[in-house]
C-alpha cells in the first residue's frame, strides 16, 4: 500500500478545517478570513485535541504562494487611474491616517521595549484598515448609498497602493538594516523609477499580446497566460531587489487596464480563493493561546490603540480635508480595524527573520477583536458626532463649518503651470524609458554582440542599435509640447519667450547627455568629438519625419491601451461616456433608462415617439445587447429590453421617467383574465365552423385562439391542415384565453378537458 505524502494529509486536513468553518462563519454571517484563522488554529500543534499539520515549512511556502495571488488578485481590481479620480479628500485623509498610525504603532512598540523592526512592522500593520471586513459591515448595514460610505472606499483604495510603497520600504529597512533619511529616499527613487518602467512598458505590450491573440484565447489558455504574466512579474520584482507580492500587484494593476481584466478576474478568483484559504489559515496557524495570555496587555493596548487612533485620526485627515465633522466621524470610526494587509506586512517580517515569534499571535487577536467591533462603531459613528457637535464651543463649530464649505472653490489652472506639468511627465517618462534601454543594451545586449564581433565593429553594433531604439524617446523628450495649446499661448507673449525656449534648451540637453552616455560607454574619444556626434544626431531627430511619425504612433498605443477598458465599458453603457460630465454645469444630464416590456409604445419608430417635442429630451444611444446604436436615426425602433441613453435637463428628465413608467390595467382579475385553457367541441350539424377550413372557420384571427388538432372517426388526434374541411362529428382540440375559448365552444358542444 502505497504512503501518502505527509504535503497531501495536511492540505487535506486544512481544507477539512477551512471547509467546516467556512460554512459556521458564513451562517454566523461573520468574515471568512475569521474562519480561516479559527481553522488554521485547529489545525496547528498549538491544540492537541485535533489532528495537526505535520509538514509545515510547506504550508507555509504555499502560502507565500497565496500571498501572491491575493495581491494579483487586488492588482485586478486596481486602477492606476482610481488614484486620480478619488480626489483631494481620499488623499489627505489617506496619508494623514497612515502617517499617524504608523506613528503610533512605533510608539506602542517603543513603549513595550520591543526591537526597532517589530515597531516598524507593527507600525506598518496598524496603519492598514480591513477593505473586505469594511465593505461587508456596509453591506449587512445597508449604508452603501450614504455620502461618507464613498469616500471610505477611496480612502481604502489609496490605502492598498499605500501599502505596498509601504512594504517596499519595509523590505528595503529590514534588508539593509538601517532606517536612515538617505536610505529611504534611495529606496522611494528606486520604487518609483521600476514602477514606472513596468507600468509604461506593460501598458504598451501586454493590451498588444492579448489582442493579437485574441482568437487563441479559451479559458484555459488566457488563465494560463495570465498567471505565467503574474509570476514572470514576480520574478523581476524579486531580481530588482522589491518583493514577489510587489511584482504581483503591479502585473494585476497592468492587467486591470486590458478589456479582459474581469474575464481573467473571473478565472483567477477560484485559484486566488484556494491559495488566499492557505494563507490565512496558515495565519491562524501561528497562533499560540499561550502566547495570547502571556501578551493579553500589548494585545489590549494595540486595540485600543487602533479604535482610538483610527477614530481620532481618521476623522481629523478628513477633516482636514474639508468634510463636515459628521462625516468626517463617520470615515474614521469606519476604519477601526486591521485586516488582511495587516496579515501580508507581518508574513513580510516573518519570511525576511526580522520580526519576533509574538508579534504575528498578536497581531491576529487584534484583528479578531477589532472585527467584531467594527459594526458598532460604524453605528456609533452618527451620535458620537452629535454629541461632540453639541458639545463644541460655538466658534469651533464655526471654524469648522467655514473650512468644510471653503475647499469647494473652482481650481483654476495657468497655462504656465499646465504647460510645465505636461512637459516634466512627458521628460519623466521617457527619460526612465531611456534609462531602461541604455542599460539593457549596455549590460546585457553588449556582451552578447562583442562575443560574436570583438573590437570597435561590435561596439558600433550596439551603439547604432541602442541609438536607434533611443530615438523616439530622444525626440519625444525634446519635440514634444513645443506646439501644444498652452505653449502658443504663452508664446505670443514676448516676455514668454526666454523661459519658454529655456525649456526646450533644457530638453535637448538631456537628449545630448543621454547620446554621450552611450558614446562614451562604447568608444574612446575626446569630449568634444562626443559632443559633436551627439549633436548632429540630435538634429537629425528633430528634423526627421519618420521618427516623429514613429513616437506618434508609440504613444497612440500606449493611450489606446491605457482606455481601451473604459471605451469598451461606455461602449457597453456599464460606464458614463466623458462628454457627461462636461454637461453638469450646463444643467444638461445623460440619464440611462432600461426600457420594460410592458409600456405601450414599445417597439415603434423614435420619429413616431418624438420625444424631443414631446418631453423636450433627445436618445443619444441605443444600447442592444453587445450592440450600440449611437445617434440613432428616425426610421430605428425602441425593443423591449433595449437601455436607452438620454440628454435633458433634471426637469425634462424626471418628466420622462415618467413615460418609461409600465401603464398597465393591475386589476384583481387581469391574471384569471389572462389564465389560458384546453377544450375540446364537436362538430355538429349546428356547428358555424362545419364545411369550413381553418383560415375560414376565422378560430385564430377572430377568436384569438389556437387549434391543437382534430379526431375524425376512430383515428388518432393529428394536426389540422389550414385547407382542411371540418366534418361532421369531428373533435376539435383548441386552447386560448378561456373567455375566447368559451365563445368557440358555443359553436358546437363542449367537452370539458378537465
Amino acid at each position: 500500500m502505497s504512503e501518502l505524502a505527509p504535503l497531501i494529509a495536511d492540505l487535506a486536513l486544512i481544507l477539512v478545517c477551512a471547509g467546516v468553518m467556512t460554512l459556521l462563519f458564513k451562517k454566523l454571517k461573520q468574515p471568512l478570513v475569521l474562519g480561516y484563522i479559527v481553522a488554521g488554529f485547529l489545525a496547528s500543534p498549538h491544540l492537541s485535541l485535533t489532528p495537526s499539520v505535520v509538514d509545515s515549512e510547506n504550508v507555509h511556502l504555499w502560502a507565500d504562494i497565496g500571498v501572491i495571488f491575493l495581491l494579483f488578485a487586488l492588482g485586478l481590481e486596481f486602477s492606476f487611474k482610481k488614484i486620480v479620480k478619488v480626489g483631494g479628500s481620499a488623499v489627505i485623509a489617506a496619508c494623514t491616517i497612515i502617517f499617524f498610525m504608523v506613528f503610533l504603532g512605533v510608539s506602542v512598540g517603543t513603549l513595550f521595549g520591543w526591537s526597532r523592526m517589530d515597531c516598524l512592522f507593527l507600525g506598518g500593520m496598524l496603519a492598514m484598515s480591513s477593505t473586505t471586513i469594511i465593505y461587508k459591515a456596509f453591506a449587512d448595514l445597508g449604508l452603501f448609498k450614504k455620502q461618507f460610505t464613498q469616500l471610505v472606499m477611496s480612502i481604502l483604495i489609496l490605502e492598498d497602493i499605500l501599502a505596498i510603497v509601504l512594504m517596499v520600504l519595509l523590505s528595503t529597512m529590514a534588508v539593509s538594516n538601517n532606517v536612515q533619511g538617505l536610505e529611504l529616499l534611495m529606496s522611494i527613487g528606486k520604487l518609483g523609477f521600476f514602477l514606472i518602467l513596468w507600468f509604461v512598458v506593460g501598458i504598451w505590450l501586454i493590451p498588444l499580446l492579448l489582442r493579437k491573440t485574441r482568437k487563441l484565447m479559451s479559458d484555459e489558455t488566457l488563465l494560463i497566460v495570465s498567471l505565467a504574466l503574474c509570476f514572470f512579474m514576480v520574478v523581476i520584482a524579486a531580481k530588482t531587489g522589491f518583493s514577489a507580492a510587489f511584482g504581483a500587484f503591479i502585473m494585476g494593476s497592468i492587467l486591470a487596464e486590458t478589456i479582459e481584466a474581469e474575464h481573467i478576474d473571473h478565472l483567477v478568483k477560484p485559484v486566488k480563493d484556494l491559495f488566499g484559504a492557505i494563507f490565512f489559515v496558515s495565519v491562524g496557524m501561528m497562533v499560540d493561546p499561550a502566547m495570547i495570555v502571556e501578551y493579553a496587555v500589548p494585545i489590549l493596548v494595540i486595540t485600543l490603540t487602533i479604535v482610538l487612533g483610527q477614530s481620532i485620526f481618521g476623522s481629523l485627515g478628513v477633516l482636514l480635508s474639508g468634510q463636515p465633522l459628521k462625516t468626517a466621524m463617520q470615515c474614521g470610526f469606519s476604519l477601526t480595524q486591521i485586516g488582511e494587509f495587516a496579515f501580508i506586512i507581518a508574513s513580510l517580517g516573518v519570511s525576511l527573520g526580522v520580526t519576533s515569534d509574538f508579534l504575528y499571535p498578536i497581531v491576529v487577536a487584534v484583528s479578531v477583536i477589532t472585527t467584531f467591533l467594527t459594526p458598532y462603531m460604524i453605528r456609533f459613528a452618527e451620535p458620537a458626532s452629535t454629541f461632540v457637535e453639541n458639545h463644541l464651543p460655538v466658534r469651533w463649530r464655526n471654524v469648522l463649518a467655514r473650512y468644510a464649505t471653503g475647499t469647494r472653490t473652482v481650481n483654476h489652472d495657468s497655462d504656465w503651470k499646465r504647460f510645465l506639468v505636461k512637459i516634466i511627465r512627458n521628460t519623466v517618462i521617457y527619460s526612465i524609458v531611456c534609462v531602461a534601454i541604455v542599460t539593457i543594451f549596455l549590460n546585457f545586449v553588449r556582451p552578447s554582440i562583442t562575443s560574436i564581433l570583438p573590437g570597435i565593429w561590435g561596439n558600433l553594433v550596439v551603439a547604432v542599435a541602442t541609438i536607434c531604439f533611443l530615438a523616439p524617446f530622444l525626440r519625444a523628450i525634446m519635440v514634444k509640447g513645443n506646439h501644444s495649446d498652452e505653449f502658443v499661448t504663452l508664446w505670443h507673449d514676448n516676455k514668454n519667450h526666454a523661459p519658454l525656449l529655456a525649456t526646450v534648451i533644457f530638453r535637448v540637453l538631456i537628449a545630448i547627455l543621454f547620446l554621450m552616455s552611450v558614446i562614451s560607454s562604447l568608444f574612446k574619444m575626446s569630449t568634444g568629438l562626443i559632443l559633436g556626434v551627439a549633436l548632429i544626431l540630435v538634429t537629425g531627430m528633430i528634423i526627421s519625419r519618420s521618427l516623429k511619425n514613429q513616437s506618434i504612433k508609440i504613444e497612440k498605443i500606449f493611450f489606446k491601451n491605457l482606455r481601451s477598458r473604459e471605451v469598451k465599458a461606455e461602449y457597453l453603457g456599464t460606464k458614463k461616456p466623458e462628454y457627461a460630465g462636461r454637461l453638469m454645469s450646463k444643467d444638461i444630464h445623460l440619464a440611462d433608462f432600461d426600457v420594460p416590456a410592458e409600456v405601450e409604445w414599445v417597439g415603434s419608430m423614435l420619429k413616431d415617439l418624438n420625444f424631443g417635442k414631446l418631453y423636450g429630451v433627445h436618445v443619444v444611444s441605443i444600447l442592444r445587447g453587445n450592440k450600440r446604436i449611437n445617434i440613432p436615426k428616425a426610421n430605428d425602433r425602441v425593443f423591449p429590453g433595449d437601455k436607452i441613453q438620454v440628454i435633458g435637463t433634471d426637469a425634462e428628465l424626471a418628466k420622462f421617467s415618467e413615460v418609461m413608467q409600465p401603464k398597465m390595467d393591475y386589476g384583481e382579475d387581469l391574471y384569471e383574465r389572462g389564465e389560458m385553457i384546453l377544450r375540446q367541441f364537436v362538430i355538429d350539424e349546428d356547428s358555424q365552423f362545419l364545411g369550413k377550413n381553418m383560415i375560414e372557420s376565422g378560430i385564430r384571427n377572430r377568436y384569438h385562439c389556437l387549434i391543437v388538432g382534430v379526431e375524425r372517426g376512430n383515428n388518432e388526434l393529428h394536426a389540422a391542415n389550414p385547407q382542411e374541411l371540418f366534418q361532421f362529428g369531428d373533435v376539435v382540440w383548441i386552447v386560448g384565453e378561456k373567455a375566447d375559448v368559451l365563445q368557440v365552444v358555443g359553436g358546437g358542444y363542449a367537452i370539458d378537458y378537465d
